[in-house]
């Protein structure tokens, strides 16, 4: 059982909390509107995430502290710093923001699916996530949030082998990359979902209170491979469920989320996504403000704990904003959608300040970043911004 546990941990908080209703919603509709074809950008994705998160993890393992911490520790000119820190803070604040928008939409919209729009769902999970985040129960969270990757990984991960996908497609869907005008949007998307920019900021804030030693550092990368692998291969099920299902038919709406499933679930097919999206949006939607308070505290150096009222002001406003963009009227599909991409538009800030640091001698000694980690690091920095750039009219134009 001990060999077990090891490989859970802060990993698959990582992996739960970007296993949220953005990674259902868009990797459903991934598959039913280019069906296999967009599987190598979620292995590109998998692969950048394990590598990312594992600096991340390095970072907070052997300094212990978060990579806001060391953003500001090390960075000696005050014009500079004050630069990065505004950089970060926006960054955050704006990804959050969106990012919670899509969390608070995706739990109402999967509790409609069970009740109908009777009432403000929206309002009501702001409440629920403002009195758990109050009231700091966040190891019974984690909990919940490993269980939920479990059962999504079953039940996803089943389905994929019972509607007997197309294996040359699926094989050429992994290992032959395609972009065209139509996808370039659902690429940024996929990446958004996948690397998710807070959940550094989580990871190394919390990698601490597990791993302590630096001896530790190779079980900690064995928790960091299985974890996020896991959640990589969670969002490919998902989206060869969707091309084997409804490809060619669009999603509007949870009754077609939920056809893909219903080779295994039948009739319960439904209720199962509304209680998967409702269960992982809420979840989300404290993971997502508290990363961000954790950012914030960490880039402005305040020594406060997670119960002072500067820490809590972050995450309540990320939590209002998330809230009051879900009840304005915009659809919860098309919200979730543009809040991954607002995330992978964000994403080449931030990972250009992790690789700085894990490049600083100074900081990590004779654990710095080896060569071929710079270079994956710098490829997803430059796909971000090419597919970020050739995408921006059409983002507007979405919006």
């Amino acid at each position: 059982m001990k060999g077990i546990k090891k490989y859970f941990g802060p990993s698959t908080l990582v992996t739960a909390a970007f296993i949220g209703p953005g990674t259902l919603t868009v990797c459903t509709i991934s598959g039913a509107n280019f069906g296999y074809t967009l599987l190598w950008v979620l292995l590109f994705a998998t692969i950048s995430t394990i590598i990312l998160q594992e600096m991340t993890a390095r970072l907070g393992l052997i300094t212990q502290k978060g990579l806001g911490e060391a953003i500001r520790a090390q960075i000696e000119n005050p014009v500079v710093r004050a630069i990065a820190i505004i950089l970060v803070f926006t960054a955050i604040i704006i990804g959050n923001a969106a990012y919670e928008a899509g969390n608070i939409s995706g739990a109402a919209l999967g509790i409609e699916g069970i009740f109908g729009d009777t009432i403000p769902w929206a309002m009501l999970i702001g409440v629920v996530s403002f009195a758990i985040l109050f009231l700091g129960k966040f190891q019974l969270i984690e909990r919940v949030l490993i269980g939920l990757v479990m059962v999504m990984s079953t039940v996803f991960i089943i389905t994929a082998l019972i509607v007997k996908p197309d294996l040359s497609e699926i094989f050429s869907g992994l290992f032959i990359p395609s972009i065209t005008d139509q996808n370039q949007l659902a690429i940024l998307g996929l990446i958004g979902t996948t690397i998710v920019p807070y959940n550094l900021f989580l990871h190394a804030s919390s990698v601490s209170k597990k791993w302590k030693k630096q001896e530790q550092l190779g079980d900690l990368r064995k928790e960091n491979a299985v974890a996020i692998g896991l959640g990589g291969l969670i969002s490919m099920a998902i989206v060869i469920t969707s091309a084997a299902t409804i490809y060619g038919t669009g999603v509007s709406g949870i009754n077609e989320m939920a056809v893909q499933l219903e080779p295994l679930l039948g009739s319960w097919a439904k209720y199962f996504i509304a209680i998967g999206l409702f269960a992982a949006g809420i979840s989300s939607s404290i993971t997502a403000p508290l990363a961000a308070a954790y950012a914030a505290r960490g880039v402005f150096g305040w020594k406060e704990k997670a119960s002072s009222w500067k820490f809590r002001s972050i995450w309540i406003f990320i939590l209002m904003i998330g809230t009051i963009f879900s009840l304005i009227g915009y659809k919860p599909i098309q919200v979730i959608q543009v809040a991954q991409i607002a995330n992978g538009v964000l994403l080449p800030v931030i990972v250009s300040f992790l690789i700085h640091l894990c490049n600083k001698k100074s900081l990590l000694d004779n654990y710095v970043n080896k060569p071929w980690q710079n270079m994956l690091a710098f490829v997803v920095i430059m796909v971000s911004l090419v597919v970020s750039f050739r995408s921006l009219n059409s983002v507007f134009n979405f919006i």
